[in-house]
């Protein structure tokens, strides 16, 4: 039986500044889903990359003093970068100014919608907001300013390409209404719905070359006006499969793939659910299966964000208090819905209670007493044989809860089904008294001697289980936590600490 395919996609981001942790949370959540559908044994590609070809990068260039390429390319490095720190395990990234893969499909793209007439020029004045880079209606302004950036959008007027959006308006609705176009959180996908009800009008999908200072692809036999950003880095979902070209990978990831499943910002939710979707069905060519939006990470109630100047570094959170903590707290203590305030604070606290104060102590205290009660041999006894624990029955109905908390896009509840085999571990300790039990058995009593063997047996195998269940939302720790319970020699490795304790003024329990 061929395992199932799944291809997972982050947003790229425009490279005027280094990346924040706003937008690490949905590369570890993308990096989350696709390791636990591999541990699930399907097939998955991981896309990430970067959003090149925009005028905010243009802009900031020039404020720097730097030729726009070379810009470019040093912020691209530092997302690409971010694989080591956040220990993500994308399949392919890619950059929209330099990658060939990229202009061949934007071209074909540019050229099926044209095929299909849905793609026109006329003369346009309106109002423009760089960091959006989209054009507003004043009814869409909130006191005359961008709700997002909270600036005055620039008047514009000149000549571009349009996409008749307004021809898709019904088709999306009911594919939306239907599921066939998952959105989730509800809340997001009704305010699409409600987006769709009120009138979609065509949008422009192109700039004039000097205003966009010739940075960008051009529009295909119109050389005088450039791709629209958003059209041009939407299509990185397909052109970074080869579409355009004769590559295989698109049909295999795209075209035939069971889920085509995009994370996205909720600041990004119409250009995903609204204008892709569009442009894909002018084109002739398949959907996204599921758009998943998350909210923002702030600071002091303000949105992390490159342009607002509220940034947090996330490889040197990870530098500073490890890549373990930094993951976890994202996927721990982030909200399926509404933003998440962050502290470093609140990181530290979270990793020292769970971390240092229960995964660690548990994982401690199991190989401790594997060595002091069976000179770190596992007993033979399976857990099958552990009458009236309720830790088996814990830890293996853990991976269905993680599965259907995943399968709604809800990683704290997903990291919490994971936590409770932590918490009846620790309960299952207090209960039976492994140390009791040895004491009776050194007595002469042959049942003590059993029990201990089904305890301590019931316990690694928890364990190991919860390693499993852990590995797609910190690997790395995963990874110890396996190695301290393979034996070696046929004996368990000697306890050592697995986590260090991040805050200096509590002290171990």
């Amino acid at each position: 039986m061929t395992a199932r395919r799944r291809y997972i996609t982050t947003t790229i981001p425009y490279v005027n500044a280094r990346p924040h942790l706003g937008f690490a949370l949905e590369l570890v959540q993308a990096d989350t889903l696709a390791r636990h559908h591999r541990l699930r044994g399907e097939q998955v590609r991981l896309l990430s990359g970067t959003d090149d070809n925009s005028l905010k990068n243009v802009l900031a260039a020039e404020a720097a003093g730097v030729d726009v390429q070379s810009f470019v390319d040093r912020n691209a490095d530092a997302f690409a970068a971010l694989r080591g720190p956040l220990s993500l395990s994308f399949d392919d990234f890619i950059r929209t100014s330099s990658d060939p893969r990229h202009r061949v499909g934007v071209e074909r793209l540019w050229r099926q919608c044209v095929a299909s007439g849905d793609l026109y020029r006329k003369e346009y004045e309106g109002l423009y907001c760089v960091g959006c880079e989209q054009f507003y209606t004043p009814d869409e302004l909130v006191d005359g300013r961008c709700g997002e950036h909270g600036t005055e959008p620039q008047l514009v007027a000149e000549e571009n390409w349009f996409f008749r959006l307004s021809r898709y308006a019904d088709r999306l609705h009911q594919l939306i209404s239907r599921g066939e176009l998952r959105i989730e959180p509800t809340a997001r996908r009704n305010e699409v719905l409600a987006l769709i009800e009120g009138g979609l009008h065509d949008f422009s999908v192109s700039r004039s070359h000097s205003r966009a200072r010739g940075w960008g692809i051009p529009v295909p036999g119109d050389p005088s006006q450039v791709v629209y950003v958003w059209w041009d880095a939407l299509g990185n979902y397909v052109t970074s499969l080869g579409y355009g070209t004769d590559n295989t990978a698109y049909d295999q990831w795209w075209a035939t793939s069971e889920r085509r499943v995009h994370l996205v910002g909720k600041g990004v939710v119409r250009f995903h659910a609204v204008y892709w979707p569009a442009m894909l069905l002018s084109a002739g060519l398949p959907l996204p299966t599921d758009i998943l939006v998350h909210d923002y990470l702030t600071v002091d109630g303000r949105k992390i964000s490159k342009s607002a100047g509220t940034t947090v570094d996330p490889a040197a959170l990870a530098a500073t208090y490890g890549t373990d903590a930094v993951r976890w707290w994202l996927l721990r203590d982030v909200p399926r819905v509404g933003d998440a305030d962050f502290t470093p604070d609140r990181l530290t606290a979270r990793a020292d209670a769970d971390f240092a104060g229960g995964l660690g102590n548990l994982v401690h205290r199991v190989v401790t007493m594997a060595h002091r009660f069976r000179g770190g041999i596992v007993p033979a006894s399976a857990p099958e044989h552990s009458s009236g624990l309720a830790l088996v029955d814990v830890y293996r109905k853990a991976p269905g809860r993680v599965d259907a908390a995943l399968a709604n896009f809800d990683f704290r509840r997903a990291a919490r089904a994971v936590w409770d085999i932590v918490e009846e571990a620790n309960r299952c300790i207090d209960a039976t008294r492994p140390w009791e039990l040895a004491r009776e058995e050194r007595k002469g009593d042959g049942e003590a001697e059993k029990r201990l063997d089904t305890v301590l047996v019931t316990l690694i195998a928890a364990c190991r289980a919860l390693a499993d269940e852990l590995r797609p939302f910190i690997p790395d720790a995963a990874t110890r936590i396996t190695e301290r319970l393979t034996p070696v020699e046929g004996r368990l490795p000697t306890a050592e600490p697995l986590f260090p304790r991040l805050q200096e003024d509590t002290q171990p329990a």
